[in-house]
């Protein structure tokens, strides 16, 4: 209990604490992995909070920041709309979910997932092109293998984010029937 006998006198404290520990993309949301690109963004938020919040240095890496995790929202959502669409509605958020204990299904998947993966990020758009891959879609590509339905994963992704030479743009009328 606080010195105050008020029992939620530190939840401002452990809300903004929390924040600070989420390196995925929501507070609260104890999936991420401590994988590369976690600590770039961990990284940055140290570098961050060490500078004066009115700097034009702090303001700069607070929209990296942001920029970062607003690009892993948009990713993850691409997965689970094809997810979605291929019939796991209800187990989308679950096959997403990736947490330190998560393991590879079969190790002999590896290597097949690892290339499921690379062909993904090189035949459509479903990461930017700015995007490292990411060590978490490694144990949803396994779980895909293990569900027997990594291919349609990518064909799916194929028809719903289909790689465009760079500058090209995709409006909502060029877009593949959902």
């Amino acid at each position: 209990l606080c010195s105050n006998n008020n029992p939620y006198a530190s939840f401002g404290a452990t809300l903004a604490r929390d924040e600070e520990q989420n390196l995925w993309s929501t507070p609260h949301d104890v999936t991420h992995t401590e994988a590369d690109d976690d600590r770039v963004l961990y990284n940055m938020i140290v570098v961050r909070n060490q500078l004066d919040k009115d700097s034009e240095e702090w303001q700069k890496l607070n929209y990296d920041i942001y920029t970062l995790r607003q690009t892993r929202k948009e990713v993850r959502s691409r997965w689970k709309h094809i997810l979605e669409d291929l019939g796991f509605q209800k187990e989308a958020d679950s096959l997403l979910s990736v947490t330190k204990l998560s393991i590879i299904s079969d190790s002999q998947n590896m290597g097949k997932a690892r290339d499921i993966l690379l062909k993904l990020s090189e035949e459509t758009n479903i990461f930017p092109t700015s995007w490292e891959l990411s060590e978490r879609y490694l144990f949803v590509v396994d779980r895909l293998i293990a569900l027997d339905a990594a291919d349609e994963f990518f064909k799916m992704a194929s028809m719903v984010y289909p790689k465009r030479p760079s500058g090209q743009r995709v409006d909502d009328s060029q877009k593949a029937p959902q």
